[in-house]
């Protein structure tokens, strides 16, 4: 099997030179080229063609940013952000990356991790990375392409108390083009969990906020569920997130396939909480977490989506619930805010 074709960009030579040790110690990996800026990323990945491409955020003449848009618009390669989560604007313009393309994300080495520890996790997620199939950005180039599902029909006796979407590689686009879909007046409370690295969740929740109508919050334990109307909750980094008795809880309980939070987590206290007055998304994501817990929704009788093969970036979760039965519906991502609004109940009375 050949090796894997990595580019790496990054300014700090120091930084830069560390990465090119680890990638070259690795016999299933090649390293093909170095960039110290986004305008020379570009330009390797043009000529080079990589397999994968390891981008900085901070970068001089282009930044890591807009040379990640540039690239999966014109020439669309997994890409692996490697960065630092402690300055603000940097994890802001880490988010804007994922919603443009990027797969995955990972914190720079501090230099007090264990001998090693950072180095397999940067490899093997290089690895991972290399593997997912992306596509071509902006988003508007793939509706063409798609044609629209055959839906069945919403059940109409029932209004829709509340919806929960799950989602993990590739899940920051996928949840950023549903929130931008969704119509003003959309009331129904959603609840959220998205598989993302600690240091760089903390923050997620405030940038999805600016980026979107919705009013977005990390949850806190007591809150209300109802309250929240028209609103996101979102999960924060390293706890379930679950609802009892209408209310948030959360809890440190014991990871689900690795995961924690659990989209299987949250999925089977909405069954139990809200039964047919439940709507739930699982979207695009690496593994199998969400599946069983879409499957309870839909036996408690609530309406339950998974995002098609044709629009994930890894059609792996969906994937897995499709294979269950869990799915009512099957729908290309930029037709689930549409479907969304027309569950009963979603839009707030207007007095007359």
């Amino acid at each position: 099997m050949p090796a894997i074709r990595v580019l790496l960009v990054e300014d700090s030579l120091t930084v830069r030179k560390q990465l090119c040790a680890i990638v070259e110690s690795d016999p299933e990996l090649e390293l093909v080229g170095e960039a110290e800026d986004g305008k020379q990323a570009i330009e390797l990945c043009q000529s080079l063609r990589p397999d994968v491409i390891s981008m900085d955020m901070m970068l001089p003449l282009l930044s890591g940013l807009a040379a990640t848009e540039y690239i999966m618009a014109h020439r669309p390669t997994p890409i692996l952000v490697v960065s630092a989560s402690v300055n603000r604007g940097e994890l802001f313009k880490t988010y804007e990356a994922l919603a443009a393309g990027a797969v995955d994300v990972m914190e720079k080495p501090r230099g007090d991790e264990p001998t090693g520890v950072w180095a397999r996790g940067f490899l093997g997620t290089l690895k991972l990375a290399s593997r997912i199939r992306v596509i071509t950005h902006p988003r508007a180039r793939l509706r063409g392409m798609l044609q629209p599902a055959v839906r069945p029909p919403l059940p109409a006796n029932q209004a829709c108390q509340v919806v929960a979407i799950g989602a993990s590689t590739g899940g920051p686009s996928a949840i950023l083009e549903i929130l931008r879909t969704l119509p003003a007046g959309f009331s129904l409370p959603i609840l959220l969990v998205l598989h993302i690295n600690a240091p760089f969740g903390a923050a997620f929740a405030e940038w999805l906020d600016g980026q979107t109508q919705f009013r977005v919050t990390t949850a806190r334990t007591g809150q209300s569920v109802a309250a929240a109307k028209g609103g996101v909750i979102m999960a924060p980094p390293d706890m379930h997130l679950t609802v009892r008795a209408g209310r948030v809880e959360l809890t440190n309980e014991p990871e689900r396939h690795s995961c924690r939070p659990s989209v299987d987590v949250l999925f089977e206290s909405i069954a139990r909480e809200y039964a047919a007055g439940a709507a739930a998304c699982l979207l695009t994501g690496m593994g199998r977490d969400g599946a069983a817990g879409l499957l309870r929704i839909r036996v408690a009788g609530g309406v339950t989506v998974a995002q098609d093969e044709a629009s994930c970036v890894v059609y792996g979760m969906p994937r897995e619930a499709v294979m269950l039965g869990a799915a009512t519906h099957v729908l290309p991502l930029q037709e689930i805010g549409s479907m969304l609004a027309t569950l009963p109940g979603s839009r707030a009375e207007v007095p007359p």
